[in-house]
């Protein structure tokens, strides 16, 4: 089963340079377990200037967007989890210490006219 593994830029610019400064595309391809195929695309990328330090910021932008993304859904699976929490904090079963009796609050005053 093939592996999908992402290179950054500086290293298709690396592969692209040395077919054009020589080395055969086998060679690399050996070297660096790639296929052939891809570094004839990256070749072909880099002559269109697709590989350039623009094409590298966007690269890195791209990467910055996705932890941002994956930031957010950790902090709303922890908002979840918080508000998931309070509402078993308030629904759950009282301590045993706590008065469980319906009629609370002080003791009722005798009534009035009672001169004991």
């Amino acid at each position: 089963m093939a592996r999908h593994r992402s290179h950054s830029v500086a290293f298709k610019r690396q592969m692209a340079e040395a077919l054009i400064a020589g080395e055969t595309r086998h060679a690399l391809s050996k070297r660096h377990d790639i296929s052939r195929q891809l570094i004839r695309i990256w070749v072909g990328k880099f002559e269109a200037g697709a590989l350039d330090e623009d094409a590298q910021a966007a690269d890195l932008i791209q990467e910055y967007e996705a932890k941002i993304a994956a930031l957010k859904r950790m902090a709303g699976r922890q908002a979840l989890e918080l508000e998931l929490l309070r509402g078993a904090l308030k629904h759950g079963p009282r301590p045993r210490s706590a008065t469980t009796s319906v009629v609370t609050g002080s003791p009722a005053s005798p009534p009035p006219g009672d001169a004991s």
